[in-house]
């Protein structure tokens, strides 16, 4: 499936009429709902292989469709990546193969990963995961290396010594870009990984304009509704501190919900098509542009019996 294409053709009834109002009739047959097309489509950047259809109905005849997809992705920068003591992080780089850095022995490390991650999150056992496996793999045979006992790492560091390796499972690595020796040895052997759910193709989202909610006309939320990208508190706040005012206004009034009102500057209250109800007059009415949702509120206040009133004042006094 490429992207737009039509998994589910899908009618809806068109709402045009009362229900309990009978439909008319043709030639003396009553007419039934006409139906419009609402077709679900397949939403992706990259296409996909559909794996299985389920297709259930109950006795009205309202019928249930499940389509499970099926894509074959490589890793990519922003994709997530973990090992077994939730060490989990982001990839950064993608390297050529000839300029990643090589042991003595010409390995090739799949994951370098920074040394920062330890002391906050507190993994020990990836340290020892590592001296395990890395002295395991030299015996071939396993180690056991939970927190509930099993091999001590002293002894682990014996089986490393006794096959050549440094006794703290450091190694000297040589820098494919430099082709020098890097400058520190490096804590280097095999370690578990996995891929995680999050990747970054399932969460690419960008929007120009889209579809609003009916209450604030605001845009929606989320990517799985085509939502806007909010600009919050405090990326308001940044923007206050280097006083961009109009950028501020386009961000948080033009793009998302500008509406122009009437209001009255005697009793400063929100009037309608050039006419205030309170003064029952139009001579002072003003048309100003303002948020939808701070309209909103003003009359949602109102019908709570709390009138905000707006006091205007002539361009040139301001």
């Amino acid at each position: 499936m490429e992207n737009r294409q039509v998994l589910v053709n899908k009618w809806m009834p068109t709402v045009t009429m009362n229900p309990i109002q009978q439909s008319p009739t043709t030639q003396g047959q009553p007419q039934g709902p006409e139906y419009r097309e609402v077709p679900i489509t397949y939403k992706g950047a990259e296409a996909c292989y559909i794996e299985k259809v389920l297709i259930t109905s109950n006795p009205e005849e309202a019928f249930l469709i499940k389509i499970l997809q099926r894509q074959t992705r490589r890793p990519e920068i922003g994709d997530n990546f973990s090992s077994r003591h939730g060490q989990k992080g982001v990839c950064g780089l993608i390297v050529p193969q000839e300029d990643m850095p090589f042991t003595d022995l010409g390995i090739c490390p799949d994951i370098i990963m920074n040394p920062h991650g330890y002391p906050s999150r507190m993994t020990v056992g990836k340290l020892m995961e590592l001296m395990g496996s890395k002295a395991g793999v030299l015996d071939g045979k396993f180690h056991y290396g939970t927190a509930f006992g099993g091999d001590k790492v002293c002894d682990l560091s014996e089986d490393l010594v006794r096959h050549g390796f440094n006794y703290l499972g450091k190694d000297f690595v040589t820098s494919g870009i430099t082709g020098e020796p890097l400058e520190a040895y490096i804590f280097f052997g095999p370690i578990y990984y996995q891929k995680l759910k999050h990747m970054v193709l399932d969460k690419m989202h960008a929007r120009a304009k889209g579809p609003r909610a009916v209450l604030t006309r605001q845009p929606t939320e989320g990517r799985s509704r085509d939502g806007g990208l909010r600009l919050g508190e405090m990326e308001r706040d940044c923007l206050i501190g280097y006083g961009a005012s109009m950028l501020l206004l386009e961000r948080l009034m033009i793009s998302s919900d500008a509406f122009e009102v009437d209001v009255c500057g005697e009793c400063g209250l929100l009037g309608y098509s050039g006419w205030c109800e309170f003064c029952k007059s139009s001579r002072h009415v003003s048309t100003l542009k303002m948020p939808y949702a701070c309209k909103l509120l003003f009359q949602e206040l109102q019908s709570m019996n709390i009138a905000p009133r707006l006091s205007l004042k002539p361009y040139n006094e301001v």
